[in-house]
């Protein structure tokens, strides 16, 4: 069974993703934006999509890579705070 701990992280994974989703659909679209009809300009607009999804994507793993890194090292702390109580008391 997974522990609180991860299914809080991966919420708020799902939810941060979601929220990038919206504002990324969302966003104003400049007046002088050629028609997205032409084939040629909706290839040149979904490229982009993709160099955004790639960049999130990549940010993403960057920051549950730090996460991951930040947990381990709280918890050798922690272990090692509760191993020197224990020799102590």
């Amino acid at each position: 069974m997974k522990s609180i701990r991860s299914k809080i992280v991966l919420l708020l994974i799902i939810y941060f993703a979601g929220f990038a989703t919206a504002i990324y659909c969302l966003a104003p679209v400049p007046d002088n934006q050629p028609c997205l009809h032409d084939n040629s300009k909706f290839m040149h607009s979904a490229f982009k999509s993709d160099d955004f999804a790639k960049d999130f994507n990549s940010g993403l793993h960057k920051a549950i890579d730090l996460a991951k890194d930040a947990a381990c090292r709280a918890g050798t702390f922690l272990k090692q705070k509760y191993q020197e109580r224990q020799n102590d008391g």
